[in-house]
């Protein structure tokens, strides 16, 4: 049995990953943005991506929504790999946020 905390070689089908980031300061304010991405989808090169898609937290009166596809898998070692990403809040309230960084680790080297 595969757990989050497994090392594997290889592409593992099926699984996540979670993520926990703050949005940029814009407007004079920051959302926290919890995420959790769609199951890992082939790509021809033999890497994965993910999508997602979401809100950030309500916060300063206001949320803002978000549609995006993470980088391929980077490996990490330790039979785990990650994924950056990279997007933009929906303009909502007279602007938007960006999101960016790395995922958490998941079993899998690619």
């Amino acid at each position: 049995m595969i757990s989050k905390d497994s090392s594997v070689t290889g592409f593992v089908p099926g699984h996540t990953h979670g993520s926990v980031d703050y949005t940029s300061v814009d407007h004079g304010h920051v959302h926290q943005c919890l995420d959790v991405t769609s199951p890992a989808i082939a790509t021809e090169d033999g890497s994965h991506i993910h999508y997602t898609e979401g809100y950030v937290l309500f916060e300063n009166g206001h949320v803002h929504h978000y549609r995006a596809y993470s980088g391929p898998a980077i490996p990490v070692g330790d039979g785990r790999h990650v994924h950056y990403y990279d997007f933009y809040t929906t303009f909502d309230h007279g602007h938007r946020h960006r999101v960016r960084g790395v995922d958490m680790p998941a079993p899998g080297t690619r």
